[in-house]
């Protein structure tokens, strides 16, 4: 496949050094350019590329940057794109400033839809970024981690669960983008590396009406490192 990955954070960066191996076409982007990303271009093997140019590939755009840079992308290429667009991102109001539509309720993934004018898949955004770069294992291994991928788009999900399956996760279906919420910041899915009954466990029983007191939970715990890493 050709992908472009926007965002060459701790989970950008990851997977663009899996999905090389996988021997896919692979292109790179984040905000300063090309030209700063020749280290993790040489240690990945992805070719660093514009974001216009990340955001051209034809199979598949991972964006996986702040809620608050999302603006910043290139919504005339992204909105009429072919590809599968895939968000990694959390919404973590210490970083990103209040978001009001999130905070009336829509998913993050959803608010992203609407800012980037097309519907994506989510996943990747409930692992922490150490166990996925750490704990990938082959298929059938009792250890292996799941990941949930949500999203509108039943076809789209199947290419992505199949990426995980091949990177060395196991992948469930999470749901419309609408049950996505799940999988955010603060809920009893994210970051805690289990198998896949124990993650559709967790995913069932999240409540809703505590979505804003887990999510705000969740940003006191990492507004430290926001402090620290911005």
């Amino acid at each position: 496949m050709e992908i472009g990955i926007i965002g060459t954070g701790n989970i950008g960066s990851t997977l663009a050094g899996y999905l090389t191996k996988l021997s896919h076409q692979v292109a790179i982007a984040n905000s300063r350019g090309p030209d700063t990303l020749i280290e993790i271009a040489t240690k990945t093997g992805a070719n660093p590329v514009s974001v216009e140019a990340a955001a051209s590939a034809k199979d598949l755009v991972v964006i996986s940057i702040p809620q608050n840079a999302l603006a910043k992308l290139p919504r005339d290429i992204l909105s009429i794109s072919k590809a599968i667009i895939l968000d990694t991102g959390n919404y973590y109001p210490s970083r990103d400033g209040k978001i009001t539509e999130i905070e009336n309720g829509l998913t993050d993934s959803e608010w992203t839809t609407k800012v980037i004018g097309h519907s994506v898949i989510k996943a990747f955004n409930h692992i922490g970024a150490q166990s996925l770069a750490e704990k990938a294992l082959s298929a059938g291994n009792s250890n292996r981690i799941a990941l949930s991928v949500a999203g509108n788009d039943d076809e789209q999900k199947e290419v992505v669960m199949k990426l995980i399956d091949e990177i060395g996760f196991d992948a469930i279906d999470g749901g419309s983008l609408s049950e996505s919420w799940r999988q955010q910041a603060g809920e009893a899915s994210y970051a805690q590396d289990v198998d896949k009954e124990t993650l559709k466990a967790a995913l069932q029983k999240a409540d809703i009406s505590k979505r804003a007191e887990n999510l705000a939970t969740a940003d006191e715990m990492a507004r430290p490192y926001f402090l620290k890493n911005n």
